[in-house]
């Protein structure tokens, strides 16, 4: 950013960071192990809808850009309560939903996209129900870090599960340090 853009109050788009998508499935194998966790077979990638540099603006011109194929697994998009997109993806296997939402994350950003890209969510369940809780491991696009949301109603979240899937996930992901970061996803179209 150069001294004219700090004048003016314009600031540079953080570009994406997407490779470290690809370290959740090993942290899915000590979800797994530490706390009975395991794949909802859910992920979503949230973006900000509307115009910018791309023509790119209806649902129909981005699934047809994504080009996913509907036989590995159900592909929808979603609009939430504030207007936020969300590409929502099927798939039992958490390797796969990670290639899925990466290919569609660099898709996106190829095609003028990428600036509104926000976060893309992954779900957790109890692999024995009730069990602890569920959890949705959020990734922060222009951080390239983790943070666990476990949400036990429409309007409250279980902080010390939240902390204890920090603490056994700190060596296998980035895991975002800033707690305030970690903001509630309430009512998400990924399980």
């Amino acid at each position: 950013m150069g001294f004219r853009d700090a004048l003016f109050g314009r600031t540079k788009q953080v570009a994406p960071k997407l490779d470290n998508l690809f370290a959740l499935p090993s942290a899915a194998l000590t979800l797994d192990t530490q706390l009975d966790l395991v794949c909802s077979g859910h992920a979503g990638l949230c973006f900000k809808a509307g115009s910018g540099e791309s023509t790119i603006t209806s649902d129909a011109e981005i699934l047809d850009l994504l080009n996913f194929d509907e036989a590995d697994g159900k592909v929808q998009l979603t609009t939430d309560e504030f207007g936020f997109k969300w590409l929502v993806i099927d798939d039992v296997d958490i390797e796969s939903l990670v290639t899925r939402i990466h290919g569609a994350n660099t898709s996106l950003v190829e095609n003028g996209l990428g600036p509104r890209l926000l976060c893309a969510v992954f779900g957790f369940v109890a692999k024995n129900p009730p069990g602890e809780g569920s959890v949705r491991m959020v990734y922060l696009l222009k951080q390239g870090t983790f943070y666990p949301f476990a949400p036990t109603s429409a309007t409250q979240r279980d902080n010390e599960l939240e902390l204890r899937v920090k603490s056994f996930l700190e060596n296998d992901l980035p895991m975002e340090k800033d707690l305030s970061r970690w903001m509630a996803l309430w009512n998400l179209p990924v399980n």
